[in-house]
């Protein structure tokens, strides 16, 4: 008998062999549950804990109406529709559900949810509560969805490129939703998640974490509705009647900087935005887009003249009609009378280029007839740090153009491109830098920076008021302030106008300008201008600044005479009848 034979011993070799087999599960099971336990618990936790980001509700963008407060940007709330594509159980019936539902190919669908090495695909966006119960009724494992706000805007093209446009990336673009992105967008919370097996975050889990979002400010604008609706309006009428593609307008404030309206065209609807092939068109011209301003260049000339004393309010001088500098004779257009004597209020009234060559050369030596040094140094000090041309105004707008002012002592041909800066050629500024310091030298002398923001509301309900910002105090004197008033009242009173303005009861004053256009590899065009008009209404003192541009007008004559004067009429002429100018002695 061997021993292996004796049933007891049988036993026993049954018995280690079972002894033995537990003890390697115990030392594995100990193994697992105690030296490796931290290891295999976030093994476990990285499959079914999820960290997720819950995006902000971003601010709405309101503006006055009269009395009222409207808000002109919503949020929409509509779905993402997602899928982690290692969840799914079925890919070509989920496809199959989505295509019949929502549109689209059954292929794409598939391909996407088949894509490997990923936990998250978009199968779809922008869709509504409808659309989104539809789907996830189905309750297939791995497809969720996520709210997500988008803009909408209740007046369609309204402002549209001074608001601008939120992009598929959540993220401000262009005007006021870039200018303000970080304000308006908020800040992210978090939340920690354990889900279930089908990625389903368990609300009630006692390890998830949850950091609320905080919503982004709300916005009130300068702008008012009304005012804005019919400044669009007019500027297209006076396009169509100038047979011109493109221009722009803006109302000021010249007590505040504030702008009331503002307009662009062509324009664009934000909410179908990726529809436009030309990206110009969001931009905002008035602000983003400078140019060679002509001659309403020549009040900011003469104001600078009459600051430094180098001429009076009542001076005459003998104006030969032409002069000759570094070999190029700087002329008049026709109606200028010839040579002859002429008055600082000529200067305006005629846009007299020789006259406001005649004042730099003032500048330069008080009697002279030559440009130098000393006057260049001075119109360059007033143009760049009395008027701000040539820098950005700061503005809350995406893309602002800070325009160009030649500096007096670097290049060629000093003397004849400073004689062209001062009626407007040679330089550039935007229509929003024209306003406000034009608004400088008719306001009494203040440069208040251009703003479009009236206040931010916190979520929090805390209201931050912005308050008018004074870039300079002095930039003329108030007398001379009242002199230029008085200046730009008689260009108006003996300018033709399609309505008349009663002058008794109202103070309305403005110039004209006309630019060539310059070519791309130097010189002008013989037949292409550019058209402007700056001016105020008001009673006793200023109350409105209008700035006008149009580009490329086709119906002959002096662009900024025919184009852009009659744009300007009908805006004062609207001020007057809807929004309370208040007349003089009042």
């Amino acid at each position: 008998m061997t021993p292996t034979s004796n049933p007891v011993t049988r036993i026993w070799w049954v018995y280690a062999v079972v002894v033995f087999i537990m003890a390697v599960f115990g030392v594995r099971l100990f193994y697992l549950q105690v030296i490796r336990h931290d290891y295999y618990v976030q093994a476990a936790q990285s499959d079914q804990l999820k960290e997720y980001e819950i995006t902000p509700t971003r601010g709405i963008i309101k503006a006055h109406d009269g009395s009222r407060v409207v808000p002109i940007v919503l949020n929409q709330k509509l779905y993402t529709l997602y899928a982690d594509p290692t969840l799914v159980k079925d890919s070509g019936r989920v496809a199959e559900t989505l295509a019949a539902s929502l549109g689209g190919t059954i292929g794409d669908y598939e391909n996407k949810l088949d894509t490997p090495d990923t936990r998250y695909v978009v199968l779809a966006k922008k869709l509504n509560q409808d659309q989104k119960e539809k789907i996830l009724r189905h309750k297939y494992p791995g497809v969720g969805a996520s709210e997500q706000f988008y803009r909408t805007h209740p007046n369609g093209v309204l402002a549209a490129q001074l608001l601008g446009f939120v992009n598929g990336e959540g993220k401000g673009a262009y005007g006021i939703e870039q200018a303000l992105n970080k304000e308006l967008d908020g800040t992210p919370g978090r939340l920690k998640a354990i889900t279930d097996i089908n990625g389903v975050p368990l609300a009630a889990n006692k390890d998830n974490t949850l950091v609320p979002a905080i919503s982004g400010d709300d916005v009130l604008l300068t702008v008012d509705v009304a005012m804005q609706k019919q400044l669009e309006t007019i500027l297209q009428q006076g396009l169509e009647a100038a047979k011109a593609e493109s221009g722009s307008a803006l109302i000021m404030d010249p007590t505040s900087g504030a702008i009331l309206a503002m307009a662009n065209l062509p324009t664009y609807n934000p909410d179908d935005y990726a529809a436009v092939e030309d990206s110009k068109v969001f931009n905002n011209a008035a602000v983003s887009d400078s140019l060679e301003v002509g001659s309403v260049m020549k009040p900011l000339t003469v104001a600078a003249a009459l600051d430094l004393g180098v001429v009076k309010v009542d001076t005459s001088y003998f104006d030969p009609s032409v002069w000759e500098i570094d070999d190029y004779k700087i002329k008049n257009v026709e109606e200028d009378g010839g040579a002859g004597q002429h008055t600082i209020g000529d200067i305006l009234s005629l846009s007299l280029n020789t006259g406001a060559t005649w004042l730099l050369m003032q500048m330069s030596d008080k009697g002279g007839t030559e440009v130098n040094k000393q006057g260049r140094q001075r119109w360059y000090e007033y143009a760049t740090n009395h008027y701000r041309l040539g820098q950005a105004t700061g503005i809350e707008q995406g893309y602002e153009d800070e325009g160009y002012m030649p500096e007096p002592d670097k290049g060629y041909g000093l003397n004849l491109t400073y004689a062209n800066t001062v009626f407007g050629q040679g330089m550039r500024a935007t229509p929003l830098q024209m306003a406000a310091a034009f608004s400088a030298i008719v306001n009494g002398g203040t440069y208040y920076q251009p703003r479009l923001v009236d206040q931010l509301i916190a979520q929090n309900g805390k209201v931050t008021t912005k308050k008018p910002v004074v870039l300079r105090s002095g930039v003329v004197s108030d007398g001379v302030s009242r002199d230029i008033r008085g200046l730009l009242n008689n260009v108006i009173a003996k300018r033709q106008f399609k309505r008349r303005f009663d002058l008794n009861t109202y103070s309305v004053g403005g110039k004209t300008g006309t630019a060539e256009i310059a070519k791309p590899g130097g010189g002008y065009f013989d037949n292409q201008f550019n058209g402007m008009y700056v001016g105020f209404v008001g009673g006793d003192m200023p109350q409105y600044v209008i700035t006008v541009r149009v580009n490329q007008p086709k119906i002959g004559g002096y662009a900024g005479t025919v184009a852009a004067q009659p744009i300007f009429a009908e805006v004062v002429h609207m001020l007057i009848d809807d929004f309370g100018v208040t007349p003089k002695g009042r």
